[in-house]
Formats: C-alpha cells, sequence, structure tokens
C-alpha cells in the first residue's frame, strides 16, 4: 500500500498540513523541518499524486511568469535572471509557463483553473489591463520591477532613479562634464527613472547635457553599439556615457573599441543592472547593481505565500541598488 502524508506526518509527528508545505518547498517550513520530513518520504517512497491533488484543491500546479513582451525591449540577460530567481524557489511541483503579455488580443485564457498563481515583471503601464484582469479573477500576484500604488497584490521593485543617479554622480565625482546617457526601451517604467535619476545628478551639479548627447536605444546590445556610433561622430564627444542598461553597455564598449577610442583612458562607460557577464568584459564594467534575480527570488517566495495562505492585499517591498565600480571609468581633467 503506497505510503501517504498522514504516514508521514506520524513518523514526523508534525501536522499533515506541515507536511503538505515542506514537500512543496514553502517558504514557511523551517529547512531542519523540511529536511527531516523530506528524508522520511524517501524513505517511505513517497509519490505525491498530482492529478487527484489537483482535483481535491482545484489547483492547476501551474505559475504564471508574465513579461510586458519578449521579442521588444527584454534582454536575453535580464531573462534569464529572472527565470533563475523564480526557479530557485518554486520546486518541481509547479509547472513555469512563460509568456510575454502582447502575445495575447485578450485574456479570456487566463483565469484561476489554468493558473494557481501569477508573477508579472512588469516594464510599462501597457501591463494595466493585464494586472487588472488577473486581480478580477482573484488569481494571486505579484508584480515586479515597476511600482504600483494601491494594488491589492504585492509589488516589489528597485530604486532605479536612485542607482542612475549615483552612476551621473559618480562620473562628475571622476572630473566628468560631458556626459552622455543612452535610454531605455521607449514607453519603459525602467527606461523612464534612469533617465531621471541619470539627469537629476546633472542638475544638481549644473551640468547642462546638450539633446545632442540623449540618445535613444532599446536595451539590446546591439541598440547600444549603434547609439556610441552616433555619440562619437558628434563635433564634441563625449568623455563618459552612461548606458541604461549593461547590455548596451557591451554593445557601447565594442563600438568604441573599433572606432579606436580606449576606454576607460579616452572614454569612460557605466552600465546598469550588474548582469554576470558585466564583470568579465575587457575592461571589466562599471555598472549599477540592481538585483534582478534577488527581486525574482522574492517575488516566488511571495507567490508561494499567497498560494498556500491564501490570502490577499496589498504588500510594497523596496530593494536597494548600489554602484560598483571596476575598471571601466577613468578620472578626468576637463
Amino acid at each position: 500500500m503506497a505510503s501517504t502524508i498522514k504516514d508521514i506526518a506520524r513518523l514526523a509527528n508534525v501536522s499533515h498540513t506541515t507536511v503538505s508545505r515542506a514537500l512543496n518547498n514553502s517558504p514557511l517550513i523551517k529547512e531542519v523541518t523540511k529536511r527531516k520530513i523530506v528524508e522520511i518520504a524517501r524513505q517511505l517512497n513517497y509519490t505525491p499524486n498530482y492529478n487527484a491533488k489537483s482535483l481535491v484543491l482545484q489547483r492547476s500546479h501551474t505559475i504564471g511568469l508574465f513579461f510586458t513582451s519578449l521579442s521588444h525591449g527584454t534582454s536575453s540577460s535580464f531573462f534569464a535572471a529572472t527565470i533563475r530567481g523564480v526557479n530557485s524557489v518554486i520546486g518541481i511541483e509547479y509547472n513555469l509557463f512563460v509568456r510575454g503579455i502582447d502575445d495575447y488580443e485578450d485574456y479570456s485564457t487566463i483565469h484561476p483553473k489554468r493558473f494557481d498563481g501569477i508573477i508579472l515583471m512588469s516594464q510599462s503601464d501597457d501591463d494595466n489591463a493585464f494586472i487588472e484582469h488577473v486581480v478580477s479573477q482573484e488569481i494571486p500576484l505579484v508584480v515586479l520591477n515597476r511600482l504600483i500604488p494601491d494594488g491589492s497584490f504585492v509589488n516589489i521593485v528597485s530604486n532605479d532613479r536612485e542607482g542612475a543617479q549615483y552612476a551621473g554622480e559618480y562620473l562628475i565625482q571622476q572630473g566628468h562634464r560631458r556626459i552622455a546617457l543612452i535610454e531605455g526601451m521607449k514607453g519603459f517604467k525602467s527606461a523612464e527613472q534612469r533617465r531621471t535619476g541619470f539627469l537629476d545628478a546633472m542638475k544638481t551639479a549644473g551640468i547642462t547635457i546638450p539633446a545632442s548627447y540623449i540618445v535613444p536605444g532599446r536595451y539590446s546590445t546591439e541598440s547600444g553599439y549603434q547609439a556610441m556610433e552616433a555619440l562619437l561622430q558628434l563635433d564634441s564627444p563625449p568623455t563618459a556615457v552612461f548606458c541604461s542598461n549593461d547590455d548596451m553597455a557591451i554593445g557601447a564598449m565594442n563600438a568604441a573599441f573599433e572606432m579606436g577610442i580606449k576606454v576607460p583612458e579616452e572614454l569612460s562607460i557605466v552600465g546598469f543592472d550588474d548582469i554576470n557577464f558585466s564583470m568579465y568584459t575587457n575592461p571589466a564594467l562599471t555598472t549599477v547593481k540592481r538585483p534582478i534575480e534577488q527581486i525574482s527570488a522574492h517575488g516566488a517566495t511571495k507567490i508561494l505565500e499567497r498560494i498556500s495562505e491564501q490570502c490577499a492585499g496589498e504588500e510594497l517591498i523596496f530593494l536597494g541598488t548600489e554602484l560598483v565600480e571596476r575598471r571601466s571609468v577613468a578620472e578626468r581633467s576637463e
């Protein structure tokens, strides 16, 4: 006869609810208790019946991970960090469904029978209709990356404006005055926040940025390359450039290299995000660390709590940014 959760609970001297949470990798269970329960389950050759469980609990065992778009403005490094963060928490009991909101003509397939919970990596105001639909369906929801006040869900964001201001201030402290900006994806809140923070630093220092020093980008390596090409062809090119993400910074460094401009001796570059590859560029990239993997993991923890406890309500969580100094910035005497 197959072992049951009650058998495990009796041997572990805990409730069957505790066993269920432990086997579902719930963050509400202490690690020592979780390890004990998992070991007993292994010894009993316990195998959960997910089909029966789904019928009884009316759950799909599916968590949706949605982006504003997978094809426009979501870099491969940003996508990978988000997946790693979520996947490190949710465990194997749940299927992870990944999709871009812009793939949908309507949201009729987004309902509680299909998703136990949804994590949204929100990048634009265009997501608002999707958020309203998920809330109306009473699906547990965690929104990452974009501040949305007064929502009946968990909202986890980093302070991008502050981080971009750090980057601008750092370049000024190094003696730079001709400082350019390669912007992020048009319409994305992160791009707006980083532009605002950068310009805050310039304004505080009394530095006027000419319009030609603000160049649009699309959060891709290619767009960073193209933007840097345009900047270096100006009659008075900048001595430093703040790129709104690391992918564009890497593209910008490659453009400078191909045009014979030395980084950082002739041109300083700062990125944003601190992706894994940024420490391996030549020179290693100075950047603003935004803990996107940590944000995503925290979001996954929160969605499991909401699913397990069947709770709702607003919860706002801020995670800070920090400047990571490497070797792509040099002091400058104007």
